[in-house]
């Protein structure tokens, strides 16, 4: 099976450490790479098998054509159902027809639909450690899906197959957010203009103005879009915590004096200056990442089988939180994943620093890390997967 590709992958001839220094949030890069390195992440028969295999409502697929959805009515009809009503099936004929006449599909959080997709949202999601959606465009046509825009989130856009024309105009308002006290400025000209190759990735972060235009022939690319944390998820999470504050649950003066709301302002702002200590951003991307949900991924028939691993210890298991967080100290380790915490002997760190690197580890392998004997060892994998931390197979 090929390698699920890493952030690593994605930025070099850069490193990471100097992608994250002088890359991530300040300006688009492109990365240039042979043709075909990404072709195993979605052959066109894997996404024959999505369109065919599934209900696709409106609008996580979708067509887009100069800029404006096409009605969806015009390629799906509704087939009723003995329960549910009615559900969306795709109309082969209409929607190539679309396709020919240069639409834009676009196919939303294909990582839920596709092994190795997710395989490499996970991968990211380590990496960057912030949650990773995965959308998916394709077009064969000489026309552009959408018109000149900025998204607010960060992306990677990774070229699987074909070409297609981008053109930068670059940022009008610093690290603008979806809800804002201020829209930027549309753009001028375009300060870039380039084919991306297959093989290629663009970096584009939040703000950065774009536009993409097909080139007259097949395109298929993934948009790899994640959102690091900004102060104004901080003040959210504070203003979670001071609930602990009598003082902030307190109602406010409205009907007081004038001496009185200055005293509850001086209360209210002694109370915040105490929680914004030097390590408050450590301390809240430490709950951030610690809270991140675990990928759903079902190992049967062996999850739900009583003794839940298989007797060979060439099983393989895969942890399903890429953010998890490990704290090791006075001979224990603790793990907080999933918005849980587990506290375990130290002898466990071992087997769990294994497991959180997210690639899949053959119980054998976990064993000889360890301390611990074999069936201490899968007993511990058992009680993770009746967690909902591990996946078997």
């Amino acid at each position: 099976m090929p390698e699920t590709p890493t952030l690593a992958d994605l930025v070099a001839p850069l490193g990471v450490s100097q992608f994250f220094q002088d890359v991530q949030g300040e300006t688009y890069r492109r990365f240039e790479g042979r043709a075909g390195r990404f072709a195993d992440l979605l052959p066109w028969p894997a996404l024959n098998a999505i369109l065919r295999q599934h209900r696709l409502e409106f609008p996580r697929l979708r067509l887009a054509l100069d800029g404006t959805p096409v009605p969806m009515e015009s390629y799906t009809d509704l087939v009723p159902t003995r329960r549910s009503g009615t559900v969306p099936r795709l109309q082969a004929a209409p929607f190539t027809e679309h396709l020919r006449g240069g639409a834009t599909m676009v196919l939303d959080a294909i990582q839920e639909l596709s092994d190795p997709i997710g395989d490499l949202a996970r991968s990211l999601e380590h990496d960057l450690r912030e949650s990773v959606q995965v959308n998916l465009y394709a077009g064969w046509g000489v026309t552009h899906g959408f018109d000149v825009h900025w998204d607010d989130h960060d992306a990677f856009i990774i070229q699987v197959a074909g070409r297609k024309r981008w053109r930068m105009h670059g940022p009008t308002r610093t690290a603008p957010l979806h809800r804002d006290v201020d829209q930027p400025e549309r753009p001028g000209e375009p300060i870039d203009d380039f084919i991306l190759e297959d093989g290629d990735v663009l970096y584009v972060p939040r703000g950065h103005w774009h536009d993409v235009t097909a080139v007259g022939e097949m395109s298929l690319h993934l948009t790899l879009g994640f959102s690091p944390a900004t102060g104004i998820d901080l003040v959210s999470w504070l203003a979670d915590k001071l609930r602990a504050s009598t003082v902030f649950r307190q109602d406010l003066p409205r009907f007081g004096t004038e001496d009185e709301r200055v005293v509850r302002a001086a209360a209210l702002r002694a109370e915040l200056e105490a929680t914004l200590t030097t390590d408050v951003v450590g301390r809240f991307l430490a709950e951030r990442d610690s809270s991140a949900p675990a990928h759903p991924r079902v190992g049967l028939p062996w999850a739900a089988t009583p003794g839940l691993l298989p007797d060979g210890d060439e099983t393989e298991v895969r942890f399903l939180v890429p953010r998890a967080v490990l704290e090791e100290g006075d001979g224990r380790v603790t793990l907080l994943a999933d918005g849980k915490r587990f506290v375990f002997a130290g002898a466990a760190a071992p087997l769990l620093r294994a497991l959180l690197d997210g690639t899949p580890q053959a119980v054998k392998r976990l064993a000889e890390l360890s301390e611990l004997d074999r069936g201490t060892v899968r007993a511990f994998l058992g009680e993770l997967t009746t967690q909902g931390l591990l996946s078997i197979g």
